[in-house]
């Protein structure tokens, strides 16, 4: 059986062939929790979501469209409940609404090269000069504050200002343009620092 042929695939999935699902699950389940922690910044609530969207998919196998390209469909199913949970826990604010409109920017015209572009993206951020790595790093990966860097590598928020801004000009020039979904989709804002990042 080519379940590698997305016709195919959905067709059987459609049937209700546990094969088909088994998969489906095996192809895209971690590439889908990896795209979904990058939306929610939280590895439990990125597995919940994924898991939510395979529970889903089964119990409304019956409607699955066989046309429709099954990597968009999971990618954009993903970003559906992320959507429907965050909205649960908190209200969508401006800054917040923006982040959001720009994640769907990614689904919608992306999502077959996210791997891809998140792969160039973390080969770049690895090939920043060591200091201004690892304060971007603590900042954009581990969620610390400009002060909390300060304080734990004891230099100035002004010094840390500067590698930020370098380490943001870097990227830009390196990735180009086409990378600013990518950096505001996993860069827009935390739960510590809520300031978006500029690009100018």
């Amino acid at each position: 059986m080519d379940f590698n042929n997305n016709f195919f695939l959905a067709g059987q999935l459609k049937l209700g062939n546990s094969k088909a699902y088994d998969f489906l699950m095996d192809s895209f389940y971690q590439k889908l929790c990896g795209y979904a922690y990058s939306l929610s910044h939280d590895h439990a609530a990125a597995e919940d979501i994924v898991q939510n969207v395979f529970v889903a998919i089964w119990s409304n196998k019956k409607n699955i469209n066989p046309l429709f390209s099954m990597k968009s469909y999971l990618y954009k199913s993903v970003y559906n409940e992320f959507i429907n949970q965050y909205r649960k826990n908190k209200p969508v604010f401006f800054l917040e609404k923006k982040y959001l409109e720009s994640i769907d920017v990614v689904v919608e015209s992306s999502d077959e090269n996210l791997d891809k572009l998140l792969k160039l993206l973390d080969k770049e951020i690895h090939k920043l000069p060591s200091k201004c790595k690892q304060i971007f790093l603590l900042n954009k990966k581990e969620g610390l504050t400009h002060i909390e860097i300060s304080e734990y590598l004891n230099i100035s928020v002004k010094t840390i200002e500067g590698h930020m801004t370098r380490a943001f000009k870097i990227l830009r020039d390196k990735l180009g343009t086409d990378m600013k979904t990518i950096f505001f989709l996993l860069f827009g804002f935390s739960s510590k620092r809520n300031d978006p990042i500029s690009y100018s």
